[in-house]
């Protein structure tokens, strides 16, 4: 059995093992767009390992997502269209002029100089592109819900098409809550998911006009921060020998403001 070091080169050559006629059945039916739930999915499970600063887990998920990266490489490699040393020379180069405060004359003294110049390159880079129809073809439409959600507001905006102030986006949230609550009265199932879809939103472009995190940030928090508090009232019921599937909501009620006094506690 071959040694393989631990390197690029090394994973490069067990994925084209794996493609070869003798190698793996699984490996060999995979096409570049098979990959790609593959891809997402491991993906999400680095960034959930992140979220929860679990190191081992990181360290594992990269790898996965490595992997996916360089499977592509070789069926790009195998179709004669590009190869490793073409990603390693394209983001090397890319790095280095998008960097010009770095690597070349540009000046830079802030993260926010550098956000300014960074987006000052890509527009000297894409300058030569044709001129898309549309604002809004700029916005890939590959990307999650939320992050196109975000995307096209901040398109829109560059236009000068925004809000004026956090405290308008506030009541426009307030509108399309109103409107919720009409349809719902009115039972339009139709309705209901439109005046829904316009509230999500509007809260994403609160979210946005911040400029803080992302929407798709705030609701990885909001996702740990609900499977923590439920994970700790499980252990609660389990504690006071309750049964958790099945239980009433005023025992619910009780036991998920056990858990969320707990933790004002444990922060002071």
């Amino acid at each position: 059995m071959p040694e393989y070091p631990p390197n690029a080169d090394s994973l490069m050559a067990i994925l084209r093992r794996l493609r070869a006629p003798d190698g793996c059945p699984w490996d060999r039916e995979q096409t570049r767009s098979s990959l790609v739930k593959s891809f997402d999915g491991e993906c999400a499970e680095l960034i959930y390992a992140i979220d929860r600063n679990d190191l081992p887990n990181i360290c594992e998920e990269l790898g996965d997502v490595l992997m996916n990266v360089l499977f592509q490489v070789v069926i790009a490699e195998e179709n004669g269209e590009f190869t490793l040393a073409d990603v390693w020379r394209q983001i090397i180069d890319k790095m280095i002029r998008r960097h010009a405060h770095v690597f070349g004359n540009e000046h830079a003294e802030t993260a926010g100089d550098v956000a300014e110049l960074w987006q000052r390159i890509k527009a000297q880079e894409h300058a030569a592109s044709p001129a898309p129809a549309s604002v809004m073809d700029k916005v890939k439409p590959c990307l999650s819900v939320l992050d196109r959600a975000e995307k096209l507001q901040k398109a829109a905006a560059k236009t000068g098409f925004d809000w004026q102030c956090a405290a308008d986006i506030t009541g426009k949230i307030s509108e399309e809550c109103d409107e919720v609550r009409e349809a719902l009265t009115e039972n339009d199932q139709d309705h209901i998911d439109e005046e829904l879809g316009d509230l999500l939103f509007a809260v994403v472009n609160l979210i946005r006009f911040r400029g803080g995190k992302s929407a798709s940030e705030l609701l990885r928090q909001a996702n740990l921060k609900f499977e923590n508090r439920f994970r700790k009232m499980e252990k609660c019921f389990a504690d006071a020998g309750k049964v958790l599937d099945g239980a009433d909501p005023e025992t619910f009620d009780r036991f998920w403001e056990m858990v969320k006094k707990s933790e004002v506690k444990h922060e002071k």
